[in-house]
């Protein structure tokens, strides 16, 4: 069976590349920032956001990979080296011996709330205020339509 390639015409070509240096410029700029400003990787920011707002601030290392996008393991390392710096500990899954729960610190905790203020500021810089409130709304539904798309188990936020 032979399959026809369906080429990008010039409009769709220039879509893409335009969303593709967009979204690595994005990501660029706000860990750079984040590197500058907090001392963390973006990742790094978003394994204690994603701790900071589950119960107990304290996940599953498995359901924590899921939730940041990762592998497990990269996401065991990256946990690796936030137990180092301290902002978060490992734990024995007291459901499970072969699992793990990654608990964030009280001072993991306090590093992620001076780190969040600018985070959020370069967010609303380099991705909102660029753009007009149709241009957000249109931006969030095409971003939902693609996760619906992309990843159809992972539940509505």
């Amino acid at each position: 069976m032979v399959v026809m390639t369906r080429w990008l015409d010039p409009d769709e070509q220039r879509t893409w590349r335009a969303f593709l240096t967009a979204s690595r410029a994005l990501m660029a700029t706000l860990d750079r920032e984040l590197q500058r400003d907090a001392g963390m990787p973006h990742a790094y920011y978003e394994i204690l956001v994603r701790l900071s707002e589950a119960p107990d601030r304290q996940l599953r290392m498995s359901d924590l990979a899921d939730a940041t996008g990762g592998s497990r393991s990269q996401l065991s390392h990256a946990v690796a080296r936030l137990v180092e710096s301290g902002w978060v500990r490992r734990e024995e899954c007291p459901t499970d011996r072969r699992g793990q729960v990654a608990v964030l610190t009280e001072y993991g905790f306090e590093v992620l709330s001076a780190a969040a203020p600018g985070h959020v500021d370069g967010v609303r810089r380099h991705l909102f205020d660029p753009l007009s409130p149709a241009q957000v709304d249109q931006l969030r539904r095409i971003s939902e339509a693609l996760v619906a798309h992309l990843e159809p188990d992972r539940p509505t936020s």
